[in-house]
């Protein structure tokens, strides 16, 4: 059938073939605090086919807080689900010894990782700490993605930082996860400056009228659909872009097409 908006479309069918999602922002794993319903590998491939998600890149809660686990549960997830997964090598400035490891390492995964991962607010390290220098400094060299979590405010990741890392790596293709939630002028104000860095949406929906100021005022080619899988709802995020006041050609750009352009060097 035909139909008249991608609204329309999604809404009917529940997927679009000319409009697949990619989700850049994706955890996995049981987390302390809270209780998921499926947070392995498959629960969450199973959520995607449910929502029309052709690709997740994500991250292991076990990398980032275990560092006996580390990136192995990222590789041997994506080694898995290979058509649907792919993978930050997450870094934690707590271990300088795995971060030179996984580093050295790096080049062995081409199959795997698509760039690295930070969560400076949770290691309590900010984003420009010499610690982080080796993976910063090997995604600059190779024009990787840099998923940062930011938040305004904050000592760690908070605009101010963002703006030093921009300015020191402008090779890196720096992914603002949560867009410096709450500092929407200062977030918007450093997509304009910096050419490297992109809003992504995890969180940011849940303000009415952000994702129409970042399209208003910077353009939707620098922006990222993101979920934070399994914390939140695929569903809930799409119905977010398909009914923010933006035009269909915006949302082809923020659900596929920025994703598509930035990983056309992996063979997906």
């Amino acid at each position: 059938m035909s139909y008249a908006t991608l609204k329309e479309a999604f809404y009917a069918e529940g997927a679009v073939t000319d409009c697949p999602v990619y989700d850049l922002h994706g955890h996995m794993g049981a987390y302390y605090g809270i209780s998921f319903p499926r947070p392995d590998a498959a629960g969450m491939v199973h959520a995607m086919d449910r929502a029309g998600v052709k690709l997740l890149v994500f991250c292991h809660h076990g990398t980032l807080m275990t560092p006996d686990v580390g990136n192995a549960a990222n590789i041997e997830a994506v080694r898995r689900y290979p058509k649907r997964l792919r993978a930050y090598c997450g870094i934690n400035p707590n271990y300088p010894d795995v971060i030179a490891r996984d580093i050295a390492e790096y080049d062995q995964y081409p199959d795997v990782y698509v760039g690295v991962k930070m969560l400076a607010d949770y290691h309590g390290y900010a984003l420009t700490d010499a610690r982080y220098a080796p993976a910063w400094e090997l995604a600059d060299r190779n024009e990787l993605l840099v998923l940062i979590h930011t938040w305004g405010g904050s000592l760690y990741d908070g605009p101010a930082i963002v703006r030093q890392a921009a300015e020191r790596y402008p090779h890196a293709r720096i992914l603002m996860g949560h867009s410096c939630h709450g500092e929407w002028d200062k977030a918007i104000a450093l997509v304009k400056e910096f050419p490297n860095l992109y809003f992504e949406l995890c969180a940011v929906l849940d303000e009415r009228g952000v994702l129409e100021r970042f399209v208003g005022e910077t353009g939707s080619e620098r922006i990222l659909f993101g979920t934070d899988l399994p914390w939140f709802n695929h569903h809930y995020y799409i119905g977010s872009v398909l009914g923010a006041q933006i035009s269909d050609e915006d949302r082809h750009n923020i659900l596929h097409r920025n994703a598509e352009r930035l990983l056309a060097k992996y063979e997906l």
